[in-house]
């Protein structure tokens, strides 16, 4: 499989670029999930964040890259 590097932004992956597989399109998955295993004091926490375009081109609109944007609100 393919892989593409893809930049993450906020939470505990921020400014990390990390391989992302992609599909056969070459867009990775619309959610990226992480988790977390827990210890004693934390229980298991799973991060994550959702794809979100980088921009895009000027004449035909179309996603020129992709990022993972950290969703708080969406962790199990």
């Amino acid at each position: 499989m393919r892989s593409e590097r893809t930049p993450f932004v906020g939470g505990p992956l921020d400014g990390r670029v990390l391989p992302v597989l992609v599909g056969p399109t070459g867009k990775p998955p619309a959610v990226y999930r992480v988790p977390v295993p827990g210890d004693d004091v934390q229980p298991d926490r799973v991060y994550v964040y959702r794809l979100t375009p980088t921009g895009y081109t000027r004449l035909l609109r179309l996603p020129r890259g992709w990022s993972y944007v950290y969703d708080p609100d969406a962790g199990d």
